[in-house]
């Protein structure tokens, strides 16, 4: 710990990357090719990531979490390189497997840890650019199963804003945790509706499920941004 601390000799360039200040990460990768910024923030804690990215130009930022989401594998000789561009000695064996860092999950991580308004700008500009890859770091941000990390008064505020025939629709398909948070935040009689009504339906298709759990995700990404409450990154924030 200490040798990783002192940026000693069995710290690589990228690992050494994570020690220090986002400002300073930023400055040093600001005039790198963005696959090389992104191969960098992939590879960083997703809120240093985050913090880093925030304070490169807006245009660089959204190209950097495009190609983010579309690494796939870093072969070993290209990580070489890169740790020479950071002045620091590759310590690893050349026969190591491509590095799975990136991807559409790492990229929706750091959006999380973005700034309000900033993850939207940013994903508008990549569904611009590839519809499909923005819908999937969309989905990826906040997933309903994640309902279950908002705090009591957070789920009573997103509960009225539910119809309970969409709530027991989308609870079809949810975690038996999300299921229990969200019972918990209604009226004993409210929940004893909801899950007779759930029961009485019978078999549903799987994609009414998910619609019906995307327009609650929605509901919640709106009062998110309004800052009726927080989730992802935003709560992160505010430990």
């Amino acid at each position: 710990l200490i040798d990783r601390i002192l940026l000693g000799r069995n710290t690589t360039g990228l690992d050494a990357l994570k020690w220090m200040d986002p400002r300073a990460v930023a400055d040093l990768v600001r005039n790198e090719h963005p696959q090389i910024i992104a191969i960098v923030m992939a590879h960083l804690e997703t809120d240093q990531a985050a913090e880093a990215l925030k304070l490169l130009p807006e245009r660089t930022r959204v190209d950097v979490l495009l190609r983010i989401a579309t690494l796939d594998g870093i072969p070993p000789n290209a990580l070489n390189e890169l740790n020479e561009i950071m002045e620091r000695q590759f310590a690893g064996n050349q026969n190591l497997k491509s590095s799975n860092i990136g991807g559409v999950q790492c990229a929706a991580n750091i959006l999380n840890f973005m700034d309000g308004g900033q993850d939207q700008t940013i994903l508008t500009e990549i569904a611009r650019i590839d519809a499909p890859l923005g819908s999937r770091i969309q989905d990826l941000m906040f997933v309903f199963d994640d309902l279950v990390d908002l705090d009591d008064r957070e789920m009573q505020l997103v509960l009225r804003e539910v119809s309970g025939e969409r709530l027991g629709l989308a609870l079809r398909g949810a975690d038996i945790k999300v299921r229990d948070k969200i019972t918990r935040n209604m009226s004993q009689r409210a929940a004893e509706i909801l899950l007779e009504d759930m029961e009485a339906r019978g078999p549903v298709r799987l994609s009414d499920v998910e619609g019906a759990q995307r327009e609650i995700l929605a509901i919640v990404k709106r009062m998110a941004d309004e800052g009726t409450i927080t989730i992802g990154g935003a709560a992160e924030a505010m430990l």
